[in-house]
């Protein structure tokens, strides 16, 4: 099971206020399925809330503690019937390739025809450049500086 300092579990639960289950135990229980959606979910979204079905609070804790040891997870909260979990997501526990360029990032250009099918592109962008709404890539304006003389 994944320990959480006070803070992190605060700025957590803080961040999962807004959330809406996305997993639903039911009457049935914790079956094999739903743990596996749970899994798939925390490996999606990293911070997710599910809402446990049932009016037996005991029961409700033996699938939150379960949940979390089963899954490596970290459990942020419980109110009610809605339980609140959070792992790492698999991307984040992924370390950045070593042969990354630093300020080079890659974007796919889709560009529509009336008559033909859509042209896929995939570009690298450095880190002044962006993508315009028609597909074209354009350079960061330059800041605007004073028409004033410096003073000296």
């Amino acid at each position: 099971m994944l320990k959480l300092t006070p803070a992190e579990r605060s700025e957590l639960r803080a961040q999962a206020h807004a959330l809406n289950p996305v997993v639903i135990v039911g009457e049935s229980g914790l079956s094999d399925s739903v743990l596996k959606e749970i899994d798939k979910s925390l490996d999606s979204h990293g911070l997710i809330k599910v809402r446990v079905f049932g009016d037996d609070r005991e029961a409700r804790i033996a699938i939150y503690e379960t949940i979390c040891e089963q899954l490596k997870a970290a459990p942020v909260q419980h109110i009610g019937k809605l339980l609140v979990l959070y792992r790492l997501k698999k991307e984040d526990e992924k370390k950045k390739p070593s042969g990354s360029k630093g300020g080079l990032r890659e974007v796919t250009i889709v560009k529509t025809h009336t008559t033909k099918r859509p042209t896929v592109n995939k570009i690298m962008l450095k880190g002044n450049e962006r993508v315009t709404a028609g597909g074209n890539v354009r350079k960061a304006k330059p800041r605007q500086r004073s028409t004033k003389k410096p003073l000296g």
